[in-house]
This record gives C-alpha cells, structure tokens and sequence, in this order.
C-alpha cells in the first residue's frame, strides 16, 4: 500500500493538502473523503470508512482543506464555501488524471456535503456512489441537491443534529435512490454525548450500513 502526500495550488493560491492511498494497479475503485469544516478524516467516522473501503480493494483519497487556518482570516462564509468547491475539484481533477477508476464513491461529512453537491454532477460522476454524513440540511444548496441526485446514495444523520431537520429529512425519502438513516439520539458527530459505549455502538451500526452499501 503506497500513501502519496501531495497539494495543489488551491483558492486564493493557497495550499491544499490531499493524501492518496493506494493498493496498486489492482485497485479498480476510488473512495474521495470530503471532511467536515473541524472533522478530519483522522477523526472515527472518516478513520474508519477510510478503513473499510482499503479492506473493500479502492483506492482512498483524503481532501484534507483546512478552512480554519489563519490563511482564510478575514474570509466570509460564501468565500469558503467557494474556496470548497474549487479546491475540491482540483484536487481531484489532478488524481483522477493519473489513473482511470471505473467504481467511484464520494463520502462527504457535514461542510463537505457543500462540495459533493458540486462534484457528483459531473459527467463522469453519474455511476457514482454517495455517502451523506450529517449533511448540513438546512442549507437550501444541499437540501435541493440531494432531492435531486438521481445517483446511488445514504444519508446518515441524528435527531439530536443541529443540522437535523424533520421536514426537509422525510422529503427527501421520495427520492428512491437515496436510502435514509436516522440515528436516535445522536448528534452532529453522530455520538451520544457523554455515553462512550452508546456512540461506539452507533459507529459499529454506521459502519455496517456503510460496507453493505459499498458491496451492494
């Protein structure tokens, strides 16, 4: 297994960091992980899927942005959300150009759903698979795009998710190619607050939707 730390020239011309993870030629499948805006990939969600689809065969390719740097002072929101969108694309606009993948999935967690409405309307992108970790529902820009996605896809979010909106979550269920998951009691982590052994019996439960999801 071969780990590739790299950056591209991002928004701004500032740096961003990505991470390839790669099994060989063999591989024939790539998982592209769009953190959160503080939720790295380090963190157990990300950690673990990263995890389950290197035991899957893929590839993984971490974005790892970092909009809390002192680099993006002074920006305001609707900046970062376009510093987002056009780091991500070019970051993987530069992997994706060095080997052809015909299995592509996209795992995006609370602010990297921002990016994934943007990215899974590419051309190239129609047969891909999507994760939707918390995604930040109340923002009209991921809401309409996840009605809209006629690609694969779960949603995975808590009722106790700041984010979380009861309307806006059964909506969504009319569309039949995403499959809807809400965890009880959870929130923007999709954790217990406080009850270790509750959380790490949720992420087992996550992790398990995520594996049947990639081997459906």
């Amino acid at each position: 297994m071969k780990f590739t730390s790299d950056a591209i020239k991002g928004y701004g011309d500032i740096d961003v960091p990505y991470t390839l993870i790669s099994q060989g030629e063999e591989a024939e499948g790539i998982a592209i992980l769009l953190p959160g805006l503080g939720y790295t990939v380090q963190a157990p969600l990300l950690h673990y899927s990263t995890g389950i689809y290197l035991n899957e065969g893929y590839d993984v390719l971490h974005i790892n942005y970092q909009y809390n740097s002192a680099d993006y002072e002074g920006f305001s929101m609707e900046e970062v959300d376009d510093a987002l969108k056009h780091d991500v694309k070019e970051v993987i606009d530069q992997v994706l150009q060095e080997k052809n993948y015909s299995r592509i999935h996209l795992v995006a967690k609370s602010f990297g759903t921002i990016a994934l409405c943007n990215e899974f309307t590419r051309e190239s992108f129609q047969d891909a698979k999507l994760i939707w970790l918390t995604p930040l529902l109340k923002e009209d820009e991921v809401f309409q795009a996840m009605l809209d996605s006629e690609q694969e896809g779960i949603c995975i979010i808590g009722d106790a998710d700041r984010h979380y909106e009861e309307d806006r979550f059964n909506e969504l269920r009319s569309n039949h190619r995403l499959h809807m998951h809400l965890i009880k009691g959870a929130n923007h982590s999709l954790e217990h607050d406080f009850q270790v052994l509750d959380s790490i019996s949720t992420h087992k439960e996550i992790m398990s939707i995520i594996k049947a999801f990639i081997e459906a």
